[in-house]
C-alpha cells in the first residue's frame, strides 16, 4: 500500500481516475514520476487557463519573492494587490464600460459564493435565494445550499435551506418556457413563493453537465430579478477569464449582473484568489462583515496581474475562439462516428462536453482516457459527460493530438 492509501482521507477522488504520481507540468503536459507523458484537457477544473508553469506568470512571481514581496497581508494595502486593481481596471473593466467594487474573499470559489449570498441577503432583507437544477457553486454549507447535485448535499449532515429550485434552461425538454412558470408564481400572490433575494446562475453549468443556457433567456431571467428587486449573481468561477472566448462569459450577451463571482483562474498561475465583483451602490458592507485570513494572496495578485496582460489585446481570445471551435468540430465528428448511441456534443469555446446519456459508458471511456493517457473529467449527472477544458494556451498540435487520444478512448470506451 503506497503512502496515499495508507495516509491520505478516503474522500480524494479525481486521483481514483489517475493514479499517477505526477511530477513536472508544462503549459498542457504533465509527467509522471517515471517521466510517462500526459496531455492535460482538465486544466485543474479551470483553474490553469493559463498552463501549466506559466513562463511569464512564473517569472513574475521569482521577481517578487528575490525582492522579498510581502506573501500574506489579510486585506492592508500592498503594491501587488494596487498593481492588481489598477491593471483589472484598465484592461477588463474599463473597455467594457463596467463598474464595480471588488472584494478579495478568501481564496475560493466556495468562499465568494458564500460571500455573494449573504451580501444579497443583506442588501435585500430576504433570505431566499433562487438557484437553479444541476447547479454547482461550492462546497460550504451556503454555496452547497444552492448547488443541485445530491451527492453533495447529502453528506452535509444539516437542512440546506433557504433556497428555490428552480430549472434550468432546458431541463424540462425542448418548448417549455421555465422562466414563464416562475414569473408565473411569483406573481400569484397564493403560490407561497416570495420573491428571492437574488438569482444566482452559471451561464454554462460546468459541473453540471456542460449545460448552455442561451442570451434570451439569461437576459429574461436578468429582467425578472429587476422586476422583482432581487440581484442578479452570475458565477462565472469556471467559465470566466477567457474560457469562452471572452474575459467574462456573459459579456457578449447584453447583461449587466449586480454581483460576479470569479476565482479559479483569476490568480494565474494556479495560486488561489477569489474576487466577488459589486456594483457600487450594493456594497453595503460594514468593515469586517465578511473575512478570511487568506483574502490577501499577493503571489496571486503578481501572477493574475501577468495573467492580463493576455486581454491587453484581442489576439489571445480570438485564439481561444478557433480552438474552441476546433474542439466541438472533432467532438461533433466522435459523435458522426457512434450514431447508434445518441451522443450530444455542448459548451461554448475550449469548455466542451461529450454527453454519453450513460454513465456506464461514461466510466469506460474515462477508463479508457486514462490508459491514452488524456487528462478529462467527468461531470453531470451520475458522471455521464465527459468534460474538456483544458488550458486556453494550449499549443494547437497538442490540443490536435489530445483530441486524437480523446477519440481513441470513445472509441475504446464503446466496445468494451
Amino acid at each position: 500500500m503506497n503512502v496515499f492509501e495508507r495516509l491520505e482521507s478516503n474522500v480524494r477522488a479525481y486521483c481514483r481516475a489517475y493514479p499517477a504520481v505526477f511530477d513536472k507540468a508544462l503549459n498542457a503536459r504533465q509527467w509522471d514520476e517515471n517521466g510517462v507523458e500526459f496531455i492535460d484537457f482538465f486544466a485543474g477544473a479551470g483553474v490553469l487557463n493559463y498552463g501549466h508553469n506559466n513562463e511569464r506568470q512564473r517569472q513574475a512571481i521569482i521577481d517578487y519573492m528575490l525582492a522579498d514581496g510581502v506573501t500574506h497581508s489579510l486585506d492592508l494595502h500592498t503594491t501587488a494587490k494596487r498593481t492588481f486593481i489598477e491593471r483589472f481596471e484598465d484592461i477588463i473593466l474599463k473597455p467594457r464600460k463596467l463598474e464595480y467594487k471588488l472584494q478579495f474573499t478568501g481564496p475560493t470559489g466556495t468562499n465568494v459564493v458564500e460571500a455573494a449570498l449573504k451580501l444579497a441577503r443583506k442588501v435585500t432583507g430576504r433570505s431566499t435565494v433562487a438557484a437553479f437544477t444541476n447547479g454547482f457553486h461550492g462546497m460550504t454549507l451556503g454555496a452547497l445550499a444552492v448547488t443541485g447535485n445530491a451527492h453533495y448535499r447529502n453528506v452535509s449532515g444539516v437542512a440546506l435551506n433557504d433556497v428555490l429550485r428552480l430549472p434550468f434552461e432546458g431541463y424540462a425538454g425542448t418548448g417549455v418556457d421555465s422562466l414563464d412558470m416562475i414569473r408565473q408564481t411569483l406573481a400569484d400572490s397564493s403560490s407561497g413563493v416570495e420573491a428571492p433575494a437574488a438569482f444566482l446562475v452559471e451561464t454554462v453549468q460546468a459541473e453540471g453537465g456542460v449545460n448552455v443556457a442561451g442570451k434570451e433567456w439569461l437576459q429574461a431571467l436578468q429582467a425578472l430579478a429587476k422586476e422583482y428587486g432581487a440581484l442578479f449573481i452570475i458565477d462565472d468561477i469556471q467559465l470566466g477569464n477567457g474560457r469562452t472566448g471572452h474575459f467574462f462569459s456573459w459579456e457578449e450577451m447584453g447583461l449587466d449582473p449586480d454581483l460576479v463571482c470569479l476565482a479559479k483562474g483569476i490568480g494565474g498561475f494556479g495560486t488561489p484568489m477569489g474576487l466577488l465583483l459589486i456594483r457600487p451602490e450594493l456594497d453595503q458592507w460594514s468593515p469586517g462583515d465578511h473575512t478570511g485570513t487568506f483574502r490577501g494572496q499577493n503571489l496571486s495578485f503578481v501572477a493574475g496581474s501577468e495573467a492580463l496582460a493576455y486581454y491587453e489585446n484581442d489576439d489571445f481570445l480570438k485564439s481561444v475562439q478557433e480552438k474552441g471551435r476546433y474542439m466541438e468540430e472533432r467532438l461533433n465528428n466522435i459523435v458522426a462516428n457512434h450514431k447508434k448511441l445518441n451522443f450530444e456534443v455542448r459548451g461554448r469555446g475550449m469548455m466542451q462536453g461529450l454527453d454519453t446519456h450513460s454513465p456506464a459508458i461514461a466510466k469506460k471511456i474515462m477508463a479508457a482516457a486514462a490508459k491514452q493517457r488524456v487528462i478529462v473529467g467527468a461531470c453531470g449527472t451520475d458522471g455521464r459527460v465527459i468534460k474538456a477544458c483544458p488550458p486556453l494556451t494550449i499549443e494547437q498540435e497538442t490540443l490536435e493530438r489530445g483530441l486524437d487520444l480523446l477519440e481513441a478512448a470513445v472509441n475504446e470506451g464503446v466496445t468494451q
